[in-house]
């Protein structure tokens, strides 16, 4: 499992360089070259249409790209399929895709994202499968790891993720500061184990390690 250091990731107040997120995320130049090509496209595509809010694009090193490679922290040898919910303009799960030789699915209702993450995925040769369409109407399949950002609530997700889930699969979700009162109300309909973990990007975000898995029998 890879370790990131902690350090140079706060204050939010000041933008983080390339040099410094290739530094923290520890990316070699190889994927490197392809998420500045993500990054390219991403700011040309945001011409056109609104993948992200036109405010984190001044610091997407930080605000997109080391929000979603944190989670590679998370990945284990043994994980052989990622799944991720809501992918949008690929957080983190296209991200995933570049650094990660693990297959990871996208899972996008929206046509023209799915545009947009499958020319990104064609110029990054990113290892990738896109699925246009909602979660709920895409057909079942054992996922190792789950993950999204931004999406739904927590107990919205762990619905989501059920049929996905294998013995040993996890839930990877990125949270902002509503966290500790999803987690009250997802225990009340479901049994979790949950490791908590201060993202690397954002002092008020937490990441999720959501294990075993199973819904309260009323």
């Amino acid at each position: 499992m890879f370790h990131v250091k902690q350090q140079m990731t706060h204050p939010e107040d000041t933008p983080l360089s390339k040099s410094a997120f290739q530094k923290i995320a520890d990316i070699n130049s190889a994927d490197m070259e392809r998420l500045e090509i993500y990054v390219s496209l991403l700011s040309a595509w945001q011409q056109r249409m609104n993948l992200v809010s036109t405010s984190s694009l001044k610091d997407i090193w930080r605000r997109h790209m080391l929000d979603s490679t944190q989670l590679k922290n998370l990945i284990l040898p043994t994980d052989k399929t990622i799944l991720d919910f809501g992918s949008g303009a690929g957080f983190p799960g296209l991200v995933l895709g570049i650094i990660l030789s693990v297959p990871i699915h996208l899972v996008e209702s929206n046509a023209r994202k799915c545009s947009f993450l499958r020319e990104v995925a064609r110029k990054t040769d990113a290892n990738v499968v896109i699925h246009h369409g909602r979660i709920e109407a895409l057909d079942p399949f054992p996922a190792d790891v789950i993950t999204a950002r931004a999406l739904a609530s927590l107990d919205k997700l762990l619905n989501y993720a059920q049929p996905f889930l294998a013995e040993n699969s996890r839930c990877l979700f990125l949270k902002g500061l509503k966290s500790d009162e999803e987690l009250t109300e997802s225990r009340k309909k479901w049994k979790i184990i949950v490791t908590e973990a201060k993202s690397l990007s954002n002092a008020s975000g937490t990441i999720l390690t959501i294990e075993g898995i199973s819904r309260h029998h009323v």
